[in-house]
């Protein structure tokens, strides 16, 4: 069983691939919507949420974790792994990190994100470290999480603010940008129509899906303790907002069973 949790409903992004490229694996889905964006959270607190968000996949007995938030995957992600060392946890930012490397021909990468993701420079770090000749330009965008959770996808007001936070970027002649949370692919469509066709957009719920099959089909045990009789996906949220389950329907273009989880 495949666990995936963020800080609200953008990780479904992630569950739209997993459902893509692994469509009969079970998934176990946390999103901690009562507690949403973790973007303006300190460090300390975003550490402490991912860990219970963890632990609660960890205690339905997943297999595996994905980090399916840029801001937990970027300041949380050791503290994760170093928690749990009997899962594998798999975070957003390094597959999005290497398929940026490999788009460039520029030398310049964009990457927006959460204020606490563009803040702890994890993008620059990770950059930077693999090739230090290429250029990141990070943009904070925090607006585009609650934007993405109301629905607001292709509003005149959501347009207008994209402008406002894609200009800077685009006046730095970057020829790739990482959408730097998982809630930015539900904008793709409104980000290409302000970029344009040249820039390659490098969407982070695709790669770290593809990381993780790379690893299943390497790990034929793993593959095994994965498999299950009946493939019943469970979705958990730790507030249930009027709007969820059609957002829910729209995002993923089918229905699911939705349960609360408080996290104390």
């Amino acid at each position: 069983m495949i666990g995936v949790f963020d800080s609200g409903i953008g990780g479904l992004t992630v569950i739209k691939e997993l459902e893509r490229q692994l469509p009969i694996e079970q998934v176990l889905y946390f999103g901690d919507t009562a507690r949403t964006p973790y973007g303006n959270k300190s460090p300390d607190t975003i550490v402490r949420y991912a860990l219970q968000d963890a632990d609660f996949l960890a205690q339905k007995n997943a297999d595996c974790i994905i980090i399916a938030c840029n801001t937990a995957s970027a300041v949380a992600a050791d503290q994760v792994a170093d928690a749990f060392p009997e899962l594998p946890v798999f975070e957003v930012i390094t597959p999005a990190v290497q398929a940026a490397i490999a788009a460039t021909s520029s030398g310049r990468i964009g990457v927006i994100g959460t204020r606490a993701t563009i803040t702890s420079n994890i993008y620059v770090k990770k950059i930077s470290s693999a090739d230090p000749g290429l250029t990141v330009i990070g943009q904070a965008c925090p607006l585009f999480v609650p934007l993405a959770e109301e629905g607001w996808l292709d509003t005149p007001e959501t347009l207008m603010i994209a402008k406002h936070y894609l200009q800077p970027v685009l006046n730095q002649h970057v020829d790739t940008l990482i959408l730097g949370c998982t809630h930015y692919p539900l904008l793709k469509n409104l980000i290409r129509g302000i970029v344009g066709p040249l820039i390659t957009l490098v969407d982070p719920a695709e790669l770290v899906v593809a990381a993780l099959k790379q690893y299943i089909q390497k790990k034929p045990g793993m593959k095994k303790a994965m498999t299950r009789d009946e493939y019943a996906s469970e979705y958990f949220f730790s507030d249930t907002p009027p709007h969820l389950n059609q957002l829910i329907k729209t995002w993923l273009g089918h229905a699911v069973s939705v349960h609360q989880h408080i996290i104390a």
